[in-house]
């Protein structure tokens, strides 16, 4: 190799200057030192500026997983029902009939914080994107949402605009947001979360994909005009927070979804034609992105001209235009001699359509700006030579087991089912939902609490005996458990997506993931993101549910203070009939019972658990075990139940535990019961903590259902040899009834239950 003075043509002196000035840009652009020197090594020459800002956003985490890919590859991605697994913009599964779901979760966590309208509205368009960039119409959009303490002023703030930004943007481009999870916890006050979920439906034979085919064809910039917001937005979204934070907001993307609508439709009628050869939403990094993956995919190179990419600004520079993160915009090869039929396409819905350069056969991205060279790089360092480190780590796992007896209390289950119902992780999310549109396209059947998972019929399947095919979506993550024991937290996330699945009616199929963690410098966060892919790994295959798609976001800390570990499990599931769909609410003289509960009642988990927090003011020990075997028992004895028309209703039991999910199946039509208890427990006053246990105890896989055919059910649970308990029947007297010893009004806590969120968020009129 010559040396870089040869190569630069000036003087030792003047080489070392301009060397020192590049080193200080690339620190500047999120680079490491020995990042920098990997790159002048790889391209044998100093990259001048626009080439630097390229390989810093390729070599971001948030484009190139340089910290977490070892372990991602260890993730099952591959079943008899994958159509695409990870790799595209977004996952595919074959559903039947000729129909593949497409889906895909997605980060905006730290756009969101610094400005929460934008950033979560710009991350539901760019999700949208994902799915239909592949030739899939959106039907649903879901979310998973972490805010810090409840109390804060910063908290109401930022939920406030956060809920906003998605439903302004989902509302306008009018895609049915359908549910989701929002929680709170101290540990997110200068981190939140905000992962964006899109699900779409495409006929399995016209899936579209990214990389380029042949060299000569037309590359084509389509949508929203070039400005300067978002540049180096995934360096910034790979890198931690500190108290200048704020000063990032030029950095935050600004969305359309009115263009983002219009760009949705006429990429989808383009779809219909034989015109595109590949398509690339521009996503993280804009134009950068999109064009090296598409060029790199496809083992080709690509030439662009950018005096031709329609810019809403003056003067911008190559820089800027190959870095900024303007929405609404792709890039799309055509065939030759099509360029014609597609800007018509364009023309009629009002999109800018330019042809800016060509697919090559360099293996090079070669970019001209104002007659000049402005970038000259091969493409291979910048994808397949990008960083891949094999980070230390430690897997911390707390192995305290509490007993009840460790947590003597003077409440009694009212006032602990009360202070339940004024926990906002706990309470109805009603007042979050009430401004998304959930019914927009008129096909959805349960939405945002109804049901355990959402459910949306798949519009054109119904038949003469039917209504017709439905998807199943859920988001699932109890950052608690994931924390106490990265592995054990990793599983049971992906235990509950199934069990939210199946007690909605329908078959867990495959898995999105958006993987939030802190700073993956230090151990024990490594060790928490290898300890929960281990999880997730182990449970997901044990389902045979792979993960198609997915997204990790790193360094969700500020001032060194690390998020909760949040490995959000995105689930989609079908039901064949959408008729069959389960609800969570139970109907007058239903009899509920507890599968995967025997009546031999010993003692209910309550480390790690709500119940642990409510008495001790925090949580500690180990999370409830998981027991994989038992997990998918008793998933597929309620899909059996439910095929036979047995079930009125289900709901899974999670936080809280048992009796705050009977509560919530209570609490629609206002019904009562009269709860059984275990023999062992009979005779418990209303403070002993081994009934406490009982009630609000996390023990995992267990499923309310309700039902009117009690005989026959227990004859098919003996026969199945599932443990099951039953609780009672339900009655129209408001009150749930322990023996002699509790009366529990359904009416107060559901009172409770309903004003938690507007009170915090200082909605008088809604509390």
């Amino acid at each position: 190799m010559k040396p870089q003075s040869q190569l630069l043509k000036v003087n030792k002196n003047e080489y070392l200057a301009q060397q020192k000035s590049k080193l200080e840009d690339a620190l500047e652009m999120g680079l490491t030192k020995d990042e920098y020197y990997l790159i002048c090594k790889k391209i044998n020459k100093t990259p001048n500026i626009t080439e630097l800002g390229i390989f810093s956003a390729m070599f971001s985490e948030h484009c190139s997983y340089k910290s977490s890919k070892k372990w991602l590859r260890t993730l099952p991605t591959e079943a008899s029902h994958v159509i695409q697994g990870p790799g595209e913009n977004a996952g595919v599964i074959d559903i039947g009939e000729n129909l593949a779901a497409v889906f895909k979760i997605e980060s905006h966590n730290h756009p969101s914080f610094i400005e929460p309208y934008q950033g979560s509205a710009t991350g539901v368009g760019g999700i949208l994107r994902d799915v239909f960039t592949m030739g899939a119409r959106p039907i649903a959009l879901m979310n998973a949402l972490r805010f810090g303490a409840p109390d804060k002023p910063l908290t109401k703030h930022l939920v406030s605009g956060v809920v906003k930004g998605i439903g302004g943007y989902g509302n306008c481009i009018g895609i049915p947001t359908v549910g989701g999870e929002t929680n709170f916890d101290k540990s997110y006050d200068g981190n939140i979360l905000v992962n964006a979920m899109a699900v779409g439906l495409a006929k399995k034979d016209r899936i579209f994909y990214s990389a380029a085919t042949d060299a000569g064809t037309p590359v084509i910039y389509v949508g929203a005009k070039t400005g300067r917001d978002g540049i180096h937005g995934a360096t910034m979204a790979s890198a931690e927070f500190t108290e200048n934070s704020a000063e990032k907001r030029p950095t935050v993307q600004v969305g359309d979804p009115f263009t983002g609508k219009l760009l949705l439709e006429a990429c989808l009628e383009l779809m219909n034609t034989d015109a595109i050869l590949s398509i690339q939403d521009m996503g993280a990094a804009g134009l950068t992105s999109s064009s090296v993956e598409m060029a790199s995919k496809g083992s080709l190179g690509m030439k662009l001209n950018l005096d031709l990419v329609p810019t809403r600004e003056d003067k911008m520079s190559s820089y800027e235009i190959m870095l900024s993160e303007s929405q609404e915009r792709m890039l799309i090869i055509l065939k030759p001699g099509s360029e014609e039929k597609a800007k018509l396409i364009f023309d009629k819905w009002d999109l800018d359509f330019a042809i800016i350069g060509e697919v090559t056969n360099t293996g090079r991205l070669i970019l001209t700006k104002d007659d000049f060279e402005a970038c000259n790089l091969p493409l291979e360092p910048l994808v397949k030579d990008a960083p891949e480190y094999n980070k230390p780590y430690e897997i911390k796992i707390n192995q305290k087991v509490y007993k009840p007896s460790n947590l003597k209390t003077n409440l009694t289950i009212m006032d602990i089912l009360i202070i339940m119902f004024n926990n906002p992780n706990i309470a109805s999310k009603k007042w979050i939902w009430e401004q998304y549109d959930s019914s927009v396209m008129g096909d959805t059947i349960f939405a945002n609490g109804d049901s355990d998972a959402s459910i949306v019929k798949i519009h054109g399947t119904e038949k003469k005996e039917t209504y017709g095919k439905g998807l199943a979506i859920t988001t699932d993550c109890t950052p608690r458990y994931v924390k106490s024991n990265p592995i054990i937290g990793g599983m049971q996330a992906v235990c509950e997506a199934a069990r939210n699945i199946a007690s909605s009616g329908a078959k867990p199929l495959a898995i999105t993931n958006n993987l939030n963690f802190g700073n993956p410098d230090k151990k024990n966060i490594m060790g928490e993101i290898v300890g929960s892919l281990k999880g997730i790994s182990e449970a997901a295959s044990f389902f045979c549910t792979p993960i198609v798609s997915g997204n990790v976001s790193l360094y969700n800390e500020t001032n060194g203070k690390s998020i909760l570990p949040t490995p959000v499990i995105g689930m989609v599931g079908a039901i064949d009939e959408v008729e069959n769909s389960l609800e969570i609410s139970a109907k007058l003289d239903d009899v509920l019972i507890v599968l995967g509960q025997s009546h031999n009642f010993e003692t209910g988990w309550v480390g790690c658990s709500m119940y642990q927090e409510i008495i001790n003011k925090k949580y500690d020990g180990a999370p409830p075990p998981i027991n994989l075997e038992d997990e998918k028992k008793v998933i597929e004895i309620l899909l059996k139940l439910n095929e036979q028309k047995l079930l009125t209703a289900a709901h899974d039991i999670s936080d809280g535990g048992l009796l705050t999910t009977v509560c919530e199946m209570l609490f629609k039509y206002n019904l009562g019961l009269d709860i059984n208890l275990p023999n062992n427990l009979i005779n418990c006053d209303n403070h002993d903590p081994l009934l406490q246990s009982w009630c609000f105890g996390e023990d995992q896989a267990r499923i309310i259902i309700a039902t009117r055919d009690i005989k026959k059910i227990q004859l098919i649970l003996k026969e199945s040899n599932v443990d099951f308990f039953v609780l009672g029947q339900t009655n129209s007297s408001s009150n749930l009834k322990l023996k002699n010893i509790a009366t529990i009004s359904i009416n107060i806590l559901k009172d409770i239950n309903k004003k938690t969120i507007p009170s915090m968020m200082g909605d008088k009129q809604q509390g």
